[in-house]
C-alpha cells in the first residue's frame, strides 16, 4: 500500500513538533513538507532535539508548499482563517489545530474572540475534532478542526451526563489546572521563568475562549451554562479538569458507572477509573505524559446532590497532536489507534 504523503505547516511550535513525532512513526504515512518561517533551512532537530537521528527533514517556507494528500496546519490562532483558500487549493483533506474553524456559528468568534469570521460559509464543512463525539461525521469529512486542549478535558468527562440528562444543565463548574505548553512556543511575561515558577495562577477566572467549544458540544441548541475556570500552574504538560456538577436525582454510583461505561466502553483512548484504594485513585496527568489517553473518574458526595468529575490528559497529545492524528486514522478508515498506543510513563 502506497503511503499517504502529509505536510505539517507551522512545524516548529510544541504542537507541530509532538505531531512530526507521532507521525515519523506511523506506517501509513511518508512526512513532505514541515514549515517554519522563521526557521526555514534548518534541519528539524536544531528545533526539536528529541528527534535527532529519527529526520533529517528541513524546515520550508508556507510559500514554498507543494500538494500534498492531507495537510495538517499548527498555526497560530487567527492566521489560517485569513488563508484558508491558499491551503484548500494545496490538499483536498486538511486537520486544523488551531482554533479558527471549530466553532459553528460565525457570531460566536464575536463573541468569544473578538473578531469577524472572514469565512463564515466554511464553519459548517469542518468537522469537530474529538473523535468520541464525531467519529461518523470524521469518516466521510475532508475538512476536521481539533478541538482545544481545555476544551477536551471538560467536554470527554462531561458529555456522557448531559447526553443522559442525568446532571442539572444550568450548574456546571469547570476548573482547569494547566501547564506551560498551553501557552506555545513564544514567551510571554506570564511564561517568564522568574514568573512561572513556583506559580499557582488562575490566569482566566472567567471568559475563557475554550467555554464556547464546551457550550457548543455538550448539548446543542439546550439553553446550558457551563462555567470555566482556568489555572495555570508550574509544569510543562499535562491537564487536569475538576467539574463540579449537580445531579438531578439521587442517582447511585452503579447508574454512574453504567452511563460511562455504555458511552465509552469501546472507546480506545477513554480509561475509566475510580479507586477504592492507591494513591491513582483519580485522574492524574503525570501518568498520561507523551499518551493520547484521556483518564476519567467521579466522586459522588454523599452529604449532597454534588458529583465530582474529574479528567486528566496531555495537553499536547490528546488535547492536540495526539487527536489529529486519530482523526487522520478514522478518515482514512485505518485502525485508529495506529502510531498512538504509547501508554505514558511511570514513574516520571
Amino acid at each position: 500500500m502506497s503511503k499517504l504523503n502529509v505536510s505539517i505547516a507551522g512545524a516548529s511550535g510544541y504542537t507541530g513538533g509532538e505531531l512530526l513525532r507521532i507521525l515519523l512513526s506511523h506506517p501509513h504515512v511518508q512526512i513532505l513538507q514541515v514549515t517554519s518561517e522563521k526557521n526555514a533551512g534548518k534541519y528539524v532537530y536544531k528545533i526539536h532535539p528529541n528527534l535527532r537521528k529519527s529526520t533529517m527533514l528541513k524546515f520550508c517556507t508556507i510559500d514554498e508548499l507543494t500538494p500534498c494528500d492531507v495537510l495538517f496546519l499548527c498555526l497560530p490562532h487567527g492566521e489560517t482563517m485569513h488563508r484558508i483558500h491558499e491551503f484548500l487549493k494545496l490538499s483536498p483533506r486538511i486537520i486544523d489545530l488551531s482554533s479558527d474553524f471549530r466553532l459553528n456559528n460565525s457570531i460566536d468568534y464575536k463573541t468569544w474572540y473578538d473578531v469577524e469570521h472572514p469565512h463564515p460559509e466554511l464553519l459548517d464543512q469542518f468537522v469537530y475534532g474529538i473523535p468520541e463525539l464525531h467519529r461518523d461525521q470524521m469518516r466521510q469529512a475532508q475538512y476536521i478542526s481539533s478541538a482545544g486542549c481545555n476544551a477536551t478535558a471538560a467536554i470527554l468527562p462531561l458529555y456522557p451526563l448531559f447526553k443522559e440528562n442525568i446532571i442539572a444543565p444550568q450548574h456546571t463548574i469547570i476548573e482547569v489546572k494547566a501547564s506551560t505548553s498551553e501557552a506555545g512556543h513564544h514567551p510571554n511575561p506570564g511564561s517568564h521563568h522568574p514568573e512561572r515558577s513556583g506559580s499557582i495562577r488562575a490566569y482566566k477566572p472567567y471568559g475563557h475562549r475554550h467555554t464556547a467549544e464546551i457550550l457548543q458540544e455538550l448539548n446543542p441548541g439546550e439553553n446550558i451554562t457551563a462555567h470555566l475556570t482556568v489555572t495555570a500552574l508550574d509544569r510543562v504538560r499535562g491537564i487536569q479538569a475538576v467539574c463540579h456538577t449537580f445531579l438531578n436525582t439521587d442517582t447511585d454510583e452503579k447508574t454512574l458507572w453504567k452511563t460511562y461505561r455504555s458511552t465509552y466502553g469501546n472507546e480506545p483512548f477513554i480509561r475509566i477509573i475510580n479507586e477504592r484504594d492507591g494513591i491513582h485513585r483519580l485522574p492524574d496527568p503525570k501518568i498520561l505524559l507523551g499518551s493520547n489517553f484521556c483518564d476519567i473518574g467521579f466522586a459522588k458526595d454523599p452529604t449532597s446532590n454534588r458529583l465530582i468529575v474529574y479528567s486528566a490528559l496531555d495537553n499536547l497529545v490528546k488535547g492536540a497532536a495526539g487527536q489529529a492524528v486519530q482523526a487522520l486514522n478514522i478518515m482514512n478508515h485505518w485502525d485508529e489507534t495506529t502510531a498512538l498506543t504509547f501508554p505514558g510513563l511511570h514513574p516520571v
